[in-house]
C-alpha cells in the first residue's frame, strides 16, 4: 500500500469483554472491547492467535463502515496482555482458554489467591491443591494447558521482535506450534519453503535479525535455490552450473567457492538435480527435475495403444462434415482430421489463417458422431472463452478441467482420481508450461487421447519449459504443421504480415495515407524517438481510431508493448492512458500504483476463491472507502476485493505482448523503439500481430522493426524434456543420477 495515500494510523486500547468470532485456521478475529471514552463497545476485527475475555487489548489500524456491521475497527496489529483486575483476571481464567478452568473455579481461584493467581498456576501449581474440589486431573489439565498458552504468546512475541507481521506470524505457528521459536531460530530459510506468502528476502531479513552471518553455508544454499528459482521465471527449467555459481555469487555477495560447496551439498541432499545435455552440465531444481521426467514418461504412455475412436470411414466421414459445415476441406485439413482419428497424441500447428479452428471442428463432429466423450480446454479463461465461441461447445481452462482444491492446494484430478472423457483437445498449447503441462498428463485417462493445437513460432510460456516445442522436436508424436493460407484470411493484411514476419520478412503497409480509413488493416507509423512513439500512440488510441474505424478506444483498442519499463513500456504507457482515457475518476494508490472507477484492470495472478485467474480482464466499477473494498465487473460477473487484495491487479491499457498471449482484441496498438533491443525478436512480434482481429498499428523506429523481423535466434530455453522423450522417457542412461558431482 502507498503510505503516502494511507490516512495515518489509529490506536484503541481496552478490555476485551467477548470474542465474537475467532477462527483457528486463519486466525481472523472480531472482538468487543470496552475502551476509555467510549460509552459503547468498540467492534475490532483483526489476525490473532487467540484472544480471550478479560486480556488488555492493544489496536493499531482503522475505522472502517462496514456495510452489514456497521461502524468498526479495523486493526492491522493487534497485542494483548493478561489483565491486571480482578474482575478481569476471573472472566480471563473463566473464558474457557484454559483446560480444567471454567467460570465456577476461575471465582473460586481469584478468591483464594487474588492477583498472584498467573504466579501460582506457573510455579506454584501445588498450591492449587487448597481449592475445594479440585483433583489431580484436573491439576494436570491446568498446568499443561497453562504451558501451551505461554508458548503460543512467546512464539507470537519472538517473530513479531524479528519483523513477522500478524497474519504470517500466525501462520507460521499453525504449520510449527510450538516449536516455531527453535526451528525459526535454527534455519530461518525454512519459511520460504514452508510458509506461503514468504519468499527468500523476507526470510533474509529473519535471518540477519537472528544473527544468521551473511556467508554462512546455511544462507548461501537457501541462496542459490532462491537464484535458481527466479531463472525459472525467466522460462529456463535449469541453468548451467557454472552460470548458476557464478549468478548467485553475484546476488548474494558471497564468494564463489562458498557457492560452490553450497551446490555440492544442495545436490547431495537432493535438493537439486545434476544433468548432462552434451557437453553441459544443467542443474535443475527437484522439483522441474521430476516434473520433466514424469511428463515425458506420461506422454510416451498415453501414446501407446488403440485410439478410442471406433473404425472410421475416412472418405465418408469427412463428406459428412462438409455436409455439415458447408465447406470444402483442404487437402492438409483432410490429412488433420485423418491423424487426429488415429494417433493417440496429434499435434496440429499452424499461423493464423491456416484453417485450424475449421479442423478442430471437424475432429470434434466426427468423435461426437461416433459416441466418444470430448472436452475443450485452454490454459487461459480468454483463450477457453474462443474456444467456446469458435466451437460452439464449453470449453474450460486447465485449471478448471483439473478442478483446483483450495483446502489441500493442489488439483482434484490427478493420477488417483483420473479425468473422464476419451478425447482431449487442448487449445493455445503454446502457452503450456511444464508444471501446467504435468498436472494435466498426471489426469488423463490413459485409454484417452489428446490433440495439441496451438502456434508453435509464438511466444513460448509464461512460466518454465517450452512443452509444445519439445513435444515437436522430439519426433515421438504425429505432428501436421499448416502452411496453407485460406483466401478468406489471405485477404487480411494482419495475415499475410503474420506470414511475412515468421519468414523473416519486413510487413507490407500503405505507405500514403489510404483513401477510405477501411481500405486496409494493417499501418507502420514511423517516429523518431520515445517520446514522439508515446504521443501518436496516445493520440490514436485516444480519438483517431476511433474517429477513423468506429472502436471504443478503451474496450477495442489494446495497446501492447514488448517490455515493462521505458517511455514505450507498458509502466508509463498505462499511466499516461489512464490520464486521457479516464481522468479526474475518483481512485485510490494501492501498492504505488492509481486506481480509479471505471479502469480497466488486469488479474496477475489465480485467484481460486474469486474464480478470476491470471490474464483475465475486468473494470473497476465502484470503491468504497469506508469498508475499504472495491466492485470489479469481470464479463458482467461482479467480484468484490478488499484494496488489501490489489497487489492482485494491474491496469491494463497497456499490457506486454507476453501478457496478451491467448488473446484477441478488435485492434492493437505495438510500440517499437530501440528501447526494447533487448526483447526485440521474430516470435515476439509474430505474437503481437497475430493478437489483432480487424487493425494493427504498428507506432515506432523502422530498424526496430527490422531488428525484430531479422532477429530469429532468440534465447531458447533450456530444458531436457526433448532428449527425454526422444531418449524414450526419462533418459536415466544419459545423464548423470541425482548428487553425482563432476
Amino acid at each position: 500500500m502507498d503510505k503516502a495515500a494511507e490516512p495515518l494510523a489509529e490506536r484503541v486500547a481496552g478490555l476485551v469483554e467477548r470474542v465474537t468470532f475467532h477462527s483457528e485456521e486463519t486466525g481472523f478475529t472480531v472482538l468487543q472491547i470496552k475502551a476509555k471514552g467510549f460509552r459503547e463497545l468498540i467492534p475490532v476485527v483483526g489476525v490473532a492467535p487467540a484472544i480471550l475475555p478479560g486480556e488488555w487489548l492493544e489496536a493499531t489500524g482503522r475505522w472502517i463502515l462496514d456495510r452489514e456491521y456497521g461502524r468498526q475497527f479495523k486493526a492491522e496489529a493487534l497485542r494483548s496482555t493478561r489483565p491486571d483486575t480482578l474482575e478481569g483476571i476471573e472472566r480471563y481464567l473463566g473464558s474457557g482458554l484454559i483446560k480444567g478452568i471454567g467460570p465456577h473455579f476461575a471465582g473460586k481461584m481469584v478468591a483464594r489467591f487474588g492477583k498472584e493467581i498467573f504466579e501460582v498456576i506457573e510455579t506454584r501449581s501445588d498450591c492449587l491443591r487448597w481449592i475445594k474440589g479440585l483433583g489431580e486431573k484436573r491439576l494436570r489439565l491446568i498446568t499443561d494447558a497453562w504451558k501451551t498458552q505461554k508458548a503460543i504468546r512467546a512464539i507470537m512475541v519472538f517473530l513479531h521482535s524479528h519483523g513477522v507481521g500478524t497474519s504470517r506470524a500466525f501462520r507460521i505457528y499453525k504449520t510449527y506450534g510450538e516449536e516455531a521459536i527453535q526451528l525459526v531460530a535454527e534455519n530461518p530459510y525454512r519459511l520460504a519453503h514452508d510458509i506461503r506468502g514468504i519468499g527468500f528476502k523476507t526470510a533474509d531479513q529473519v535471518a540477519a535479525s537472528v544473527g544468521i552471518p551473511r556467508d554462512s553455508p546455511l544462507r548461501a544454499g537457501a541462496g542459490v535455490e532462491y537464484v535458481l528459482a527466479g531463472i525459472t521465471e525467466d522460462g529456463h527449467c535449469a541453468c548451467p552450473r557454472e552460470d548458476l555459481i557464478v549468478r548467485a555469487a553475484r546476488e548474494l555477495d558471497i564468494d564463489e567457492d562458498s557457492i560452490r560447496t553450497a551446490v555440492n551439498r544442495l545436490m547431495e541432499t537432493g535438493a537439486l538435480v545434476l544433468r548432462r545435455q552434451g557437453e553441459r552440465e544443467l542443474v535443475f531444481l527437484s522439483s522441474l527435475d521430476s516434473a520433466e521426467e514424469n511428463l515425458a514418461a506420461d506422454l510416451l504412455a498415453l501414446a501407446a495403444g488403440r485410439h478410442p475412436c471406433p473404425p472410421v470411414v475416412l472418405d465418408r466421414a469427412l463428406a459428412w462434415v462438409e455436409g455439415k459445415t458447408g465447406l470444402i476441406l483442404a487437402e492438409s485439413q483432410r490429412q488433420a482430421i485423418a491423424a487426429a482419428l488415429e494417433n493417440k497424441i496429434f499435434i496440429l500447428t499452424g499461423g493464423p489463417g491456416t484453417g485450424k479452428t475449421t479442423i478442430v471442428n471437424g475432429i470434434v463432429k466426427i468423435l461426437r458422431a461416433k459416441g466418444l466423450s470430448v472436452s475443450l480446454s485452454a490454459p487461459t479463461g480468454r483463450a477457453a472463452k474462443r474456444l467456446s465461441e469458435t466451437s460452439g461447445l464449453a470449453a474450460r481452462t486447465i485449471h478448471r478441467l483439473l478442478e483446483f482444491d483450495p483446502a489441500t492446494g493442489g488439483f482434484k484430478h490427478g493420477r488417483d482420481k483420473p479425468l473422464r472423457g476419451d478425447v482431449f483437445i487442448v487449445d493455445e498449447a503454446s502457452m503450456l508450461d511444464l508444471p501446467l503441462a504435468g498436472q494435466l498428463l498426471r489426469a488423463l485417462p490413459r485409454r484417452s487421447a489428446l490433440i495439441l493445437v496451438g502456434d508453435v513460432d509464438q511466444l513460448p510460456s509464461v512460466g518454465p519449459g517450452m512443452v509444445l516445442r519439445d513435444a515437436i522436436d522430439s519426433g515421438k508424436f504425429k505432428v501436421l504443421r499448416l502452411t496453407e493460407i485460406f483466401r478468406q484470411a489471405a485477404r487480411s493484411r494482419i495475415v499475410t504480415n503474420a506470414h511475412r514476419i515468421n519468414r523473416g520478412l519486413c510487413p507490407e503497409y500503405p505507405q500514403a495515407r489510404p483513401a477510405r480509413p477501411g481500405d486496409h488493416d494493417f499501418y507502420f507509423i514511423e517516429t523518431g524517438n520515445p517520446e514522439e512513439t508515446e504521443s501518436v500512440l496516445v493520440r490514436l488510441a485516444s480519438s483517431r481510431l476511433r474517429e477513423g474505424f468506429g472502436l471504443d478506444p478503451r474496450r477495442d483498442v489494446q495497446v501492447l508493448t514488448p517490455m515493462r519499463k521505458g517511455r514505450a513500456g507498458a509502466r508509463n504507457l498505462n499511466a499516461v492512458l489512464q490520464d486521457t482515457l479516464n481522468p479526474g475518476a475518483r481512485g485510490i494508490m494501492c501498492y504505488g500504483e492509481n486506481f480509479r472507477v471505471g479502469d480497466k484492470v488486469m488479474q496477475t495472478q489465480n485467484d481460486y476463491d474469486k474464480d478470476v485467474f491470471n490474464g483475465d480482464i475486468g473494470w473497476i466499477r465502484e470503491l468504497d472507502d469506508d469498508s475499504r473494498e472495491a466492485g470489479l465487473d469481470f464479463e458482467g460477473r461482479r467480484v468484490v476485493y478488499q484494496y488489501e487484495e490489489f497487489d492482485e491487479l494491474s491496469l491494463a491499457y497497456a499490457l506486454t505482448i507476453h501478457k496478451s498471449q491467448g488473446s484477441e482484441y478488435p485492434c492493437v496498438i505495438i510500440p517499437l523503439h530501440a528501447q526494447h533491443y533487448l526483447l526485440l525478436q521474430r516470435n515476439l512480434l509474430y505474437t503481437g500481430v497475430t493478437r489483432g482481429k480487424r487493425l494493427v498499428v504498428l507506432v515506432g523506429e523502422a530498424r526496430a522493426l527490422a531488428l525484430a523481423v531479422r532477429r530469429a535466434e532468440g534465447r531458447r530455453r533450456l530444458t531436457l524434456l526433448r532428449e527425454r522423450l526422444a531418449a524414450g522417457g526419462t533418459g536415466r542412461e544419459f545423464f548423470p543420477p541425482a548428487g553425482k558431482k563432476t
